[in-house]
């Protein structure tokens, strides 16, 4: 089976998200859609919203997510750094402080499984980030 017949499957992208303190939920929700538009794919594609778990309770994300009749997977710091290896960008910014090279990268492929792949790498607009990855499994994980 194809990417392109997987993702009429049903939902199964997860969207990684990476954002600076003070991003307001207009631009997350503003940088999802766009990430969906560069990878060729609809809004109803969308399976979950995933940040880092300390972003996770924050009310911009959360409006963000809520947007997309969402909620918000926070990956703990463990499940991020597992993914760092299949992380194509680098940043040093973030490497320091997260210890992966590409938070919103990592938040996706965490969501996404192991057998998750990128299938949009990491895209910057103002503060925020995202990454899109397939989900290759269905899951139902607790979210909040």
């Amino acid at each position: 089976m194809g990417l392109d017949q997987a993702m009429s499957a049903g939902p199964s992208l997860v969207a990684g998200v990476g954002f600076r303190r003070g991003a307001g939920s207009d631009e997350i929700a503003a940088i999802i859609s766009l990430a969906l538009v560069e990878a060729g794919a609809e809004r109803g594609q969308l399976a979950a919203i995933a940040t880092a778990e300390d972003r996770a309770g924050e009310p911009a994300i959360r409006e963000a997510a809520g947007a997309f009749g969402l909620t918000v997977e926070g990956i703990s710091p463990e499940a991020l750094a597992a993914c760092d290896d299949r992380v194509p960008t680098r940043s040093a910014r973030i490497e320091a402080l997260r210890g992966v090279g590409s938070l919103c990268e990592a938040a996706a492929l965490a969501s996404a499984g192991s057998d998750g792949r990128l299938v949009l790498p990491r895209i910057a607009r103002g503060s925020v980030t995202c990454a899109l990855a397939f989900r290759t499994e269905t899951r139902h994980r607790p979210v909040g």
